[in-house]
């Protein structure tokens, strides 16, 4: 049984990453109900939380259905981190969870994020400052390292422990990286199997079939799988993996009918969630990934991320199955 915490997550849990853009409830939601069992928010800038924008509270959103399910935060300042820490603490999260490995320019160029692969004291310290601020359980996700000579992750992931973290989820790339190339999991590895770790180390990176999940549990040996990519346009994936783990065989793809059914789920929740005309527009990068696939598509993808209004989007979906015949592959 792994647990983070006291929070159980049964023996071979399946996380879903925090992903900018996707990870919102609406996703969350399907994700949910296909079979993740911890989840993540997007992650939130603190400078954001401290100074009240309206985007980074609204990520705050959490539902009781969700649970358990993390509230995760990235910054360059341990002040603000400490400050914002708290102000997560009373969105009522099961676990605070710090951003060191988002790579993107903006991000990590201004220390925060995979930024602060550069300083690991730094990081050991911010990690110590926001877990002696809430009494929630407090978790790390983050990368190899800074780049390919300074991967220093078997230590660092020590040094996190030994402050309190209790759960830590590792990406099988540097920052430099990015997402090119291919995860490498030995250090994941070696961080599983270092006997001073007690606490529960996550892989991420390159899981985008069951076959693989199961190659890289029995490889690899980590407590739990955290999936992003492989996720996005479906949300079905963490219940295709469980079900080949538990019996080798591979769980029938969704159907047509199945996938329409969800991206309306999809979208409704959107709208009510964030109002018609943002609910709408965000909606549409998740299109072309629900019904990848499908031949002579585009036609229909070219409509659903122009239409404005729901009701015109939904005399779309509706047309689809009848318009289409869906080959799996």
């Amino acid at each position: 049984m792994v647990k983070i915490g006291n929070i159980s997550l049964g023996d071979f849990p399946l996380l879903l990453a925090p992903m900018e853009d996707v990870s919102d409830p609406p996703f969350r939601a399907l994700c949910k109900k296909y079979g993740a069992d911890m989840m993540y928010t997007e992650f939130i800038s603190s400078e954001g939380l401290i100074r009240d924008a309206a985007k980074s509270l609204q990520k705050l959103d959490i539902f009781e259905y969700e649970r358990p399910i993390g509230i995760q935060i990235f910054g360059s300042e341990i002040s603000s981190m400490r400050k914002a820490t708290e102000m997560c603490q009373k969105a009522n999260p099961d676990i605070i969870d710090i951003n060191y490995g988002c790579p993107v320019k903006k991000v990590a160029c201004k220390g925060a994020g995979a930024g602060i692969l550069k300083d690991i004291p730094k990081m050991v310290e911010m990690t110590k400052e926001i877990v002696n601020s809430t009494n929630l359980p407090v978790t790390v996700k983050t990368r190899l390292g800074w780049d390919e000579n300074s991967k220093y992750i078997v230590d660092a992931a020590e040094r996190l422990q030994d402050v309190g973290i209790k759960a830590i989820s590792i990406h099988g790339r540097t920052r430099s990286q990015m997402y090119k190339g291919e995860a490498d999991w030995s250090l994941i590895s070696e961080v599983k199997n270092n006997p001073r770790m007690q606490i529960p180390v996550f892989g991420n990176g390159d899981i985008n079939s069951p076959e693989k999940a199961l190659r890289y549990k029995n490889t690899y040996g980590v407590d739990g799988i955290m999936i992003g990519r492989a996720s996005i346009g479906n949300p079905w994936f963490f219940n295709q993996i469980k079900h080949f783990l538990k019996t080798g065989n591979y769980l029938a793809m969704p159907s047509l009918e199945e996938r329409v059914k969800v991206v309306k789920e999809h979208l409704d929740f959107s709208i009510r969630w964030k109002g018609d005309r943002v609910g709408i527009v965000e909606m549409r990068r998740h299109y072309a990934n629900y019904f990848k696939g499908i031949p002579n598509f585009k036609p229909i993808r070219t409509q659903l991320v122009t239409l404005e209004s729901k009701d015109e989007l939904l005399e779309v979906l509706n047309g689809i199955v009848n318009q289409f015949e869906l080959e799996l592959i």
